[in-house]
């Protein structure tokens, strides 16, 4: 296992989540990929999105078959030092939790519609899959909100 996911997968344990990263052969860098990879529905890849609000970053946690309203939340795009500054991971494996600092975390409520789902674990080749309530425990001061 790549360091970086070994290094999330004792992140989840110390954060109580009892789950296993796996490593795939092909990549999981998009919602359509990741989907593909672990034969889910697209919406139940959870896309972690960073952006930008008042200079600070926000985590937005959308399902794969949404998109966010960035405008109606007052967020605007992070670029990708951002991202990886905040989080401590590179786009395309950024997890929606165990970052190198607390993140406001929005979460979609759309998720709920999933009993499981699945989410990036540092790398573009990691996930991991959750159950929602349990990953939303998890997480603990998030935000269910309707984020598109």
């Amino acid at each position: 296992m790549h360091p970086t996911a070994a290094r999330f997968q004792q992140r989840l344990h110390e954060r109580g989540l009892d789950v296993e990263v796996q490593v795939l052969p092909d990549s999981t860098r998009t919602a359509g990929e990741a989907a593909a990879a672990v034969g889910c529905e697209v919406g139940q890849i959870v896309k972690s999105l960073v952006f930008m609000r008042d200079g600070e970053p926000v985590m937005v946690l959308c399902a794969g078959d949404r998109r966010v309203a960035a405008g109606r939340l007052g967020l605007t795009p992070a670029s990708a030092d951002q991202a990886r500054a905040a989080t401590g991971y590179s786009i395309g494996g950024i997890p929606p939790l165990g970052h190198d600092q607390s993140l406001e975390t929005l979460i979609d409520g759309s998720l709920r519609r999933f009993d499981t789902v699945w989410c990036a674990a540092g790398t573009p080749h990691a996930v991991f899959e959750a159950e929602i309530e349990a990953l939303i425990g998890a997480i603990g001061d998030g935000a269910v909100v309707e984020v598109s």
